[in-house]
Formats: C-alpha cells, sequence, structure tokens
C-alpha cells in the first residue's frame, strides 16, 4: 500500500504539463489523456516483478465502485481492496489540497463529499470506516 501510494500518479508523466497545470475545466479530449495516467503508471512499473501488487492498485485507483471508473470499468468487489482504499485516500487528499483550477475544501467538507458518494465512487464500507477515521483525527 506504502508503495502504491507513493507511485500510484507516477503515469501522470506521460502527461502535458499545461493539461495538468490548466486553471479551468478540461476539454473532453484533455479529459481523456488525464484519465491514461493509470495505464501509464503501470507501464512503467510493468519491468519490475516484484511490484505486480503494487501495479494492480495503482492502476485501479480512479475504479469506481459502481462501475463508471476507469481504466477498465472494474466494479465492486472487482476492484483490488488495495485500490479501493487509495482511491479514498487520494480523493481526500485531493479535496483539501489547493489546485490550480480551485481551492482546497476543509477537512469536513471532503468527509460530506466522501460520504455523499458511497456506493457510487467509493466502496461503501472502506468509506464508512475511512470517515471514522477523519472525524476522530486519526488520519
Amino acid at each position: 500500500m506504502e508503495l502504491a501510494a507513493k507511485f500510484h500518479d507516477i503515469g501522470k508523466i506521460g502527461i502535458p504539463e499545461a493539461i495538468l497545470n490548466k486553471p479551468g475545466k478540461l476539454t473532453q479530449e484533455e479529459t481523456e489523456l488525464m484519465r491514461r495516467h493509470p495505464v501509464i503508471t503501470a507501464q512503467i512499473l510493468s519491468p519490475f516483478d516484484n511490484l505486480k501488487d503494487v501495479i494492480m492498485i495503482a492502476k485501479h485507483h480512479h475504479e469506481w465502485y459502481d462501475g463508471s471508473g476507469y481504466p477498465d470499468k472494474l466494479a465492486g468487489e472487482s476492484i483490488p481492496q488495495g485500490s479501493r482504499i487509495l482511491a479514498l485516500a487520494d480523493a481526500y487528499d485531493a479535496m483539501t489540497s489547493s489546485r490550480p483550477y480551485r481551492k482546497s475544501l476543509k477537512a469536513a467538507e471532503a468527509v460530506q463529499i466522501i460520504g455523499s458518494n458511497l456506493a457510487t465512487q467509493f466502496d461503501p464500507e472502506l468509506g464508512k470506516e475511512f470517515i471514522n477515521l477523519v472525524e476522530t483525527g486519526t488520519i
């Protein structure tokens, strides 16, 4: 998990900087390019046989629990558990960090958004536990 968390976005090296730092909404073409980063991550890490689990976790951290995510449209328990955990941590980090296109949200706002997306974007059981960890100050 620690390595997957560290390497999960390394594929963004293959995404044009203008897209990564764009202050406004991405076009459909730009969104499609951005959605390639988990596959690029998997390709970059693929020569390392000892990182197969890391690759699977990183590749699928943008899959949605309801199957509408990317790159493979996996759903529910078919998404590796590590990917479901990383999706929560990554989303929380993204929401509570400033981005070129928006200011950071407060922790309570991020928790509310995660809570409202349980069973669609996020694993409902892992999401409830994640929210509990944030609300109790563990995270």
